[in-house]
Parts: C-alpha cells; structure tokens; sequence
C-alpha cells in the first residue's frame, strides 16, 4: 500500500471495500455471497470492474499511477480519476439523460462507483464496425454537446463563476499535456511511439512529417487547445467513450475534461465517424456491401453538426438575458449586431470543428494509438488503402477548413477523396 493511502483492488479487495462503502452497499443490497464482480478493462489507463448483485448493479473504474496498456515505465497521474468524477457530476447535471450517474467517489483511492450500463448497450465504435445504424445517435450527441458546452460557457456563466471552474481543471494538466504530445506533436515527427500500417503506408507517414504547410495548421490548432478555456470539454469523446442502444446513448471516460475549446469534442465525435466511414471497405464482404451503411453515417455526420447548430443557438437565445457575460446585452443591443455575433461565433466554432477533427484522425493512421475500426480489418493491404483515403481526407479538411462553410461540402469532400 502507497503512503498516500492507496492501492490497487483486486476482485478480492474490492469486495472487501464495497462491503464497507454505505453508498456502494445501498445500490448492491448485502447478499455478498451472491456478488459477481468481474474485471473488463479493456482501456490503456484503468482497471474497471462490473458489479452485479441479485438487486443492483454498479461499475467501479480505478485509476493506475501508470499507463496500464505500456506498464510502469510510463507513468500516468491517478488525480485524474478526480477530474473525472468531477465533469461526469457536471456534464451528468447538465445531460443527465446521456451521463451514468456517480454513486461513490473516493479521492484516496482514486475510485469511482458509477451506473452500470448493462446490455445490449455496447460501445459504438464496436456497433460501427459491425455495421449497425442507431437512429437516434445524432439527436443524443448533439443534444449532450449543446447542453455541457453552453452552460460551462461565458455565453451562460459569468466571468468569476468561469474563472473558477477554469482554475479547477488546470489541475488536469498531465491528461492534457499528453493529449498534446499524441495529437499535436508525434504525427508530425520521427518518434518512438508512432507506428503506422507498415510498409504500406511508411511513405504517407513521411509525407505528414515533411508537410510544412500541415505543421503551420497543427500549430494553430496546439495553440487553440492550450490556450482557450471556452468550456468544459470531455477532452477525448472518440466513438470509443460512448456506450449506445438503439435508444440510448452514454458518455463515458471524460478523464480528459478540462477547459478547453469546444470544437475539440465536436471534433473528435466527428473524426471519429469520419473514420468509421473509411473503414467500412475493408469490412465489406459478400453479404453485405456497407454502401447503404455508407450513407447513414454520412446522414449522422450532417445530422450531428445540423442538430448541434441548432440547439445550441436555441440556448444562446433562450438564455439571452442569463447571467452569460461574453455579450453584455446593453451593448449587443440591437437584433442585427447580435445575429452577426452569433454568425461569427458559429462560423469560428465550425473551423475548430474541423480542424480538430481532421487532427484526432491523422494520429489515428500514422500516431501511437490507432482505432478498431482500421485495426480489425485483416487484409493488411485494404486496410492501409482505408487508412490512406482517411488520411488525406484528413489533410484537406484540416488545409481547407476556413474555406468550407458547411456540413454539406464536408460530406462532399470526403465523398470525393472516397472516389479517388
């Protein structure tokens, strides 16, 4: 046991320490001996175990001083486990219908005890992959994106409230610091984390790291990240941290929330379906093509940004007189000022959008950690020719971001990279 007071549960040990948790004990009931407690961590950073007792049923997730996936060699905050306590109160505050509810947090032992989402909720990535369409995925993200950008925002709070909240995640700063290493920094030189769909793609790597004019977009976007607290971002809302039904859909894994710029989590949800979509070629088989899979996630990508658009200035408008202090209303006073504020601040929103997105997904082809979706697709040829038309997606998105003004011409754009 750490002088601090910590240690690593085993299955053993967390039964001993539910058994003497008040909060954990009131969801579970006390028939221990009827406790199935089952280790399913399959992430690079924590342990996580499902808990299912005859009444109740609870996840317990438990942050490593390491990265768990490198080992002892790397190692990693267990503070972060607080952050993420922390944004899921909030963020499940402001979208409690897509944010499991925390029953326990003990800062100690770096533990958190949360709902359990039980089947047939799986992650999306994993429902990507295998081709399945979830109707409601666009109307739930945007909504959970609207919603926990907005309020933690100066378009509703006010400088001092903002303030504070920024001060309390700059705590997070080695979650983030890494985040600027894998995203903004490796891609874009010789580093021994990078790995790529090799030999096939050892030539677009190269490429990435001799693009003068991507490195001078890469900055920009850096600077953004670590520079502008706009709102309490999740920090890593890949298709990996969402746990969905067909009716149902959970933000999970906020670990990397901080305040940071909202286009970061657009972004990143985006990218990721982008992703998703070049994938699907190499998971196309005889009995089915994926080209009508194809279309839906196309629709999801228009959809997902149409539908952020619109509730979020709904909210800007509903809480027009809130306590919000980036525009005071004595002096954005008249209807025309205040619709090119919002036009300017949409239309600035949608450039970070893209630029992020186009960032997460060029780590994902030639960075340290690459995603399913390439990775399953055993034909290691088809895979690199997936991971190649992604990749310079990619590049154009991120090159011509200021340039495309809507969520069509994205679309357009990666239909015409498809076609090459």
């Amino acid at each position: 046991m750490a002088s601090d007071g910590f240690r690593p549960l085993d299955e053993k040990s967390l039964l001993e320490y539910i058994k003497a948790t008040p909060s954990l004990v009131s969801i579970l009931g006390n028939q221990f001996d009827k406790l199935e407690i089952k280790e399913v961590g399959d992430g690079n950073l924590n342990f996580v175990y499902i808990v299912v007792a005859p009444s109740g049923s609870l996840v317990i997730k438990q942050a490593l001083p390491y990265i768990r996936c490198i080992g002892e060699s790397w190692p990693m905050t267990k503070e972060r486990a607080y952050f993420e306590a922390t944004a899921l109160k909030e963020h499940g505050r402001l979208s409690p219908e897509h944010v499991p509810e925390v029953y326990h947090f003990d800062r100690t032992m770096c533990l958190i005890g949360m709902r359990y989402l039980e089947p047939p909720h799986i992650i999306l990535r994993k429902g990507l992959i295998a081709g399945v369409e979830y109707p409601l995925l666009a109307e739930h993200i945007s909504d959970y994106m609207a919603k926990t950008l907005f309020f933690t925002s100066l378009l509703y709070l006010t400088t001092t409230d903002h303030k504070r909240a920024v001060a309390e995640f700059c705590g997070n700063v080695e979650l983030c610091r890494l985040t600027e290493q894998v995203v903004f920094s490796d891609p874009y030189k010789v580093s021994q984390y990078n790995r790529c769909t090799s030999p096939y793609l050892d030539a677009d790597a190269e490429a990435v790291r001799n693009d003068n004019g991507l490195k001078i977009e890469v900055a920009d976007l850096k600077s953004k990240f670590c520079e502008r607290a706009q709102a309490l971002i999740h920090g890593d809302l890949h298709t990996g941290s969402l746990m969905v039904t067909h009716d149902s859909t959970q933000v999970i894994d906020p670990e990397f929330s901080f305040y940071g710029p909202m286009g970061f989590d657009i972004g990143a949800f985006i990218g990721n379906l982008i992703l998703a979509y070049f994938s699907q070629d190499g998971h196309a088989d005889q009995a089915n093509d994926r080209k009508s899979y194809k279309v839906w996630i196309l629709k999801t990508i228009t959809e997902t940004w149409s539908l952020f658009h619109q509730k979020f200035l709904a909210l800007w408008d509903e809480h027009k007189d809130g306590p919000g202090e980036a525009y005071l209303p004595e002096i954005y006073n008249n209807t025309e000022l205040r619709q090119l504020v919002k036009q300017k601040y949409m239309k600035e929103l949608f450039e970070d959008t893209l630029g992020f997105a186009a960032a997460k997904m060029i780590r994902r082809i030639v960075g340290v950690a690459h995603v399913e979706d390439f990775e399953s697709i055993k034909d290691v040829a088809k895979r690199a020719d997936c991971e190649r038309q992604a990749l310079n997606c990619a590049k154009r998105l991120l090159k011509e971001r200021r340039n495309i003004s809507s969520i069509d011409e994205v679309v357009s754009t990666i239909e015409q990279v498809h076609l090459q």
